[in-house]
């Protein structure tokens, strides 16, 4: 019903900035009747954990470990969302997955890696 695909990962020194995008295709009726989008991520031996969301009004929220590095921001005519993330640090290495919430169902994009490194 939904397909979503990242782009934007890499590799990044600490203090580096990148910028994850996701776009959503699929059914248009279903695509444009998105809920909530976001971006979630998991490190090597940790659980997935939400980094940030924003719902189709616009409102947003932040995991405590992001807040004032990472904006999320979402399109809602082209159905994309972004996580611009600054001030990178090695701890924020992770598989980043973008998610999508359609009529309480989730739908989740393949993932991007993200490594910061020197």
């Amino acid at each position: 019903q939904v397909r979503l695909v990242e782009s934007g990962g890499g590799l990044v020194q600490p203090g580096g900035s990148l910028r994850l995008s996701c776009a959503a295709s699929g059914n248009i009726f279903s695509i444009k009747n998105i809920d909530n989008m976001g971006w979630y991520r998991q490190a090597p031996g940790k659980q997935r954990e939400l980094v940030a969301g924003i719902t189709s009004g616009g409102t947003t929220n932040y995991a405590d470990s992001v807040k004032g590095r990472f904006t999320i921001s979402r399109d809602n005519a082209k159905i994309t969302v972004h996580l611009q993330m600054n001030s990178l640090k090695p701890k924020d290495t992770a598989v980043y997955y973008c998610n999508a919430v359609l009529r309480s169902r989730d739908f989740w994009g393949q993932g991007t890696q993200v490594t910061v490194s020197s």
